[in-house]
């Protein structure tokens, strides 16, 4: 077992540890780049250049242009300027089509503009968490101003089908959004080929700091702003956030080289530990296991023990999880994700997220694994 002070973080789907080297670029700026980029002087200049050159980093990230890379202060603004910005762009139309399983951000925005006659379609999701094309064709309507579907599920690691998802809205002539927050970093996101026109990413979702995130906007897609102003090429107004985009840019540079190897070695670690989970606890069960899956992300149920006494009890071993999004964890309520996959409430209450990071290690894991083997026996027997 480990040792006593250990501590081992595995809630990195909720925000992760600022990368080294993300640290260095934002405290260069917080020292030495104070100027206001839009300032014509040198000090601006020297702000400005930073901007430029994190957005290049952005954008070589995306396999885009940096004219296309649009910062906000986080992948909720950014999600909330596509469907906003969408809708106000195209006033004929009040129709959104978004999965159940959406992030709270898309889907309590939506709930909030029902009252101003926007409709919304959910489309449901099988047992494994997947997506069905042909729901989605057939949810499309001439009234439809937008499609909008996460390319990575925040709690369960499932992929959407986001290629061809985007080439079936184009063929019907309407606007493609998609929710890459939880992909960004740690699965490729080719965006010269796959003909999304909006995308959303946060930076802290991989090593870079809270307060940033990046709405891609494709060449020509009309979007009307929220916050007015000169910025970002009139899409969106306000003083850049210098320190945390330049940390931003240079967490896109990290991920960009060998994001392939240290994708696998994360899923090579995620395997372990749900192979590991299986094989000692009897009652555990992996949440859309049988789907294709970003490499860091498990969701696992133990049986009906409840998640929140099993979380309770790592925490005071110095191991951090959670039960699901941050926005929604802590709450009574089971998960929407698990329960439009089909799980009961109860299963869906006694549901973990364990989500790694490039920092992870394999000891981590063992002694993960470890752990829960000791504490849902425990739980198990004192049910009895």
């Amino acid at each position: 077992m480990m040792e006593q002070d250990t501590r081992i973080y595995l809630d990195n789907n909720a925000t992760t540890a600022l990368a080294p080297e993300c640290v260095d670029a934002v405290l260069a700026c917080l020292r030495d780049t104070y100027g206001n980029p839009s300032s014509k002087h040198a000090v601006g200049e020297q702000a400005k250049a930073r901007v430029t050159q994190a957005r290049a980093s952005v954008a070589q990230m995306l396999n885009a242009t940096p004219a296309e890379i649009v910062f906000t202060a986080s992948g909720t603004e950014a999600n909330h300027l596509a469907i906003l910005g969408a809708l106000a762009a195209r006033p004929g139309k009040q129709h959104v089509v978004v999965s159940a399983v959406e992030h709270a951000s898309t889907l309590s925005l939506l709930a909030h503009l029902e009252a101003a006659g926007v409709r919304t379609t959910l489309l449901p999701v099988d047992r494994e968490g997947q997506l069905d094309l042909a729901a989605l064709e057939q949810a499309i309507t001439p009234d439809t101003a937008l499609v909008s579907l996460m390319w990575a599920n925040n709690e369960t690691g499932v992929l959407f089908p986001v290629a061809e998802a985007a080439q079936l809205a184009r063929a019907r002539g309407v606007l493609f959004h998609t929710d890459a927050v939880q992909a960004a970093g740690k699965w490729p996101l080719d965006l010269a080929q796959v003909p999304v026109d909006l995308l959303s990413l946060a930076g802290h979702k991989f090593h870079a700091p809270k307060g940033v995130g990046v709405l891609f906007v494709r060449k020509g897609v009309k979007l009307q702003p929220m916050l007015f102003g000169h910025q970002e090429r009139n899409r969106r107004g306000g003083t850049e956030n210098v320190p945390a985009i330049a940390g931003l840019g240079k967490a896109c540079e990290l991920a960009t080289h060998g994001m392939a190897a240290k994708a696998g070695a994360m899923a090579a670690l995620r395997d372990r530990l749900e192979s590991g989970l299986c094989m000692r606890i009897p009652c555990a069960q992996i949440n859309g296991g049988e789907a294709l899956r970003i490499g860091n992300t498990s969701s696992v149920r133990f049986g009906e023990l409840a998640a929140e006494a099993i979380l309770d009890k790592l925490d005071r071993a110095g191991i951090y999880a959670s039960s699901g999004a941050a926005c929604t964890a802590g709450g009574s309520a089971p998960s929407h994700v698990l329960t439009a996959m089909g799980l009961s409430e109860a299963e869906a209450l006694a549901t973990l997220r364990l989500s790694l990071s490039r920092y992870t290690t394999e000891t981590e894991i063992d002694d993960v694994i470890d752990a829960l083997a000791s504490i849902v026996k425990r739980m198990t027997a004192e049910a009895a």
